[in-house]
This record gives structure tokens, sequence and C-alpha cells, in this order.
């Protein structure tokens, strides 16, 4: 599209870019294979299909199989975003490995993978060139998110915990900003990427101490991201050590999408030469884990 763009994408644009997307892995090998797995403790639900290939991407959803009232209700999200593929793998393996556990004490909502198209073409955007994690809201056009804000709204439930995992990457400044800039006909400017693991809470209820506990258990497994010379992470102020706050709901965020008092999005750093893939996907899964012990003593 060139390095100055003149003028928003039209749909001949966006279908230019479709036609340029590669299917790189697969959502039924590396997801839908494994959720049986997973029966005896949650049921799984079928909560929607992408138009752009229904047969071949269904939408999942992992429910604990015996709510109570009494226990405290808690949304996990993985995949927003298909690209970041630590939090796909980041719910698969604290469901392998830690949910049946925590089922005691919470009633679980987990759903592994958003955006399985952005999954399997490593993509931020979904087919339509929209980015699911800026179309959480009302009357939302995203597939994507639309079918999730649908089914979460059927539960019904009041949410005291929404964990959202992320990545930010290297090919956010090479691949996505870039394309975005393209997209709305606007020039682009690079920021720096951080070295290392960040939270980013919401400015409207930021726990302060619900957002420290998670980073003190994430040091254990993987390194913080430092703040730039302006004290700033990917051009936002730190509230303290590896946190920024957004304003999640306005953005459209999926952290945003429920009223839980306590959320927040994770940022792992899978370029970094400090960490390996494994170390991503550990890093997800102590921030879930440790936000669930955090709330279980409030």
């Amino acid at each position: 599209m060139g390095k100055i763009p003149s003028k928003k994408w039209d749909a001949q644009d966006r279908k230019n870019w479709l036609d340029e997307q590669k299917i790189q892995r697969s959502y039924f090998v590396d997801v839908i294979c494994k959720l049986d797995t997973f029966a005896s403790d949650f049921e799984l639900i079928n909560y929607g299909k992408l138009s752009h290939d229904e047969s071949k991407y269904p939408l999942y959803a992992l429910k604990s199989k015996h709510f109570d009232k009494n226990k405290k209700n808690v949304l996990i999200t993985g995949g927003v975003h298909g690209y970041e593929t630590s939090g796909v793998h980041g719910v698969l393996e604290f469901l392998q490995n830690d949910a049946a556990s925590y089922n005691k004490d919470f009633n679980l909502v987990l759903i592994p993978c958003v955006s399985p198209w952005g999954y399997e073409t490593i993509n931020r955007w979904n087919p339509n060139a929209l980015d699911p994690n800026r179309s959480f809201t009302k009357d939302s056009v995203c597939e994507e998110s639309k079918y999730l804000m649908d089914f979460i709204n059927s539960l019904d439930l009041e949410f005291t915990l929404h964990v959202d995992l992320h990545e930010t990457t290297d090919t956010d400044n090479t691949v996505f900003r870039p394309a975005l800039a393209a997209r709305e006909g606007k020039h682009f400017d690079e920021w720096e990427i951080p070295d290392g693991f960040y939270l980013v809470g919401d400015v409207h209820k930021p726990e302060f101490d619900f957002q420290k506990s998670i980073i003190k258990e994430v040091k254990k497994v993987t390194h913080i991201a430092p703040s730039d010379e302006n004290n700033k992470i990917i051009g936002e102020d730190i509230t303290q050590e590896g946190v920024i706050n957004y304003a999640t709901k306005e953005l459209g965020l999926c952290a945003g999408m429920t009223n839980a008092p306590y959320c927040t999005t994770t940022e792992v750093y899978p370029d970094s030469p400090k960490v390996s893939a494994q170390t991503c996907i550990d890093a997800q899964v102590v921030v879930i884990k440790s936000a669930l012990d955090y709330v279980s003593k409030i």
C-alpha cells in the first residue's frame, strides 16, 4: 500500500489484503482436538461460527460443569489477537494442569481462542481487516467480538475476575501497526517495543495491589519490561513496575467487556532473546493462577 498512505482502504483494498493472507497453522489440530480432554470437568459450548468458513472456524467456550451461585465467577480469554500464540496455549495449559483444582472454588468460563482465523494466519485482524480487541462495543460488526459478547451476556453472570491473555511482538511495529496506518490513510510512527512482560489494567479500576501481586509471581518465571526514558511503556505512563492502565470499555477492549472489579490484560514479549515459547506460556499460566489466588482471598 506504500509508505505514505493517501486514503483509507476501500472494499477492494481490504480484499487485496485478505487475498495476501496465508494459512500457517491449524486451529483444528492445535486447539479443537484438545478440548474433549477436559470434558470431565467442563462443559464444551459452541457459541458461534465465523462466516468466513463456518465449518472450519467454530467458536468454543469451556464452562465449569457444576456452577454454584456461592462461588465467584471468572472469565479467562485467549487468542483475541490470533497471532498472540502464548495466550491461546496458556489457556490450554491451564486447563490441562490446573483448572480442575480451581473448579472447587470458582465458576470458570474459559475461551481458548477468540479469533481462530487470526490464529491460523498469525494475524491481528479478522478476515474483514477488523481488530477484535477494539471491537467489544455495542453494535459491534466484528464477528469474533460480537459472538463472545452475546455468549457472555447469555450467561447472565456477575464476574469477579477477567484475565485476557495477550502478547506484544516485534511484528507490531513491522507488520500490524503499519497495516493499521495504511488502512486508515495515516502516517505510521514506530514506538519502542518493551523487552519483557507487562500488564494493562483498567484506568477506572486499577486495583494496584492486585496487579502488583501478579507481577510479583510473574517475576519468578520471566523478566518484567522496564519503562523507557520517559517512564512509559508503549507510550503510556507506568503506574507501578510493569503496569500501565487503559480505558478498557471506551477503547472496546476485551478486558472491558464485563463489569468484573478485577481485570487485567497480559502482554508477554515472545521475541526477547531471554525467553522461549514455553517461558511465555508459563507466564500466562502464572497470571491466571496468581489472579485467582488473589481474588480467592477477598
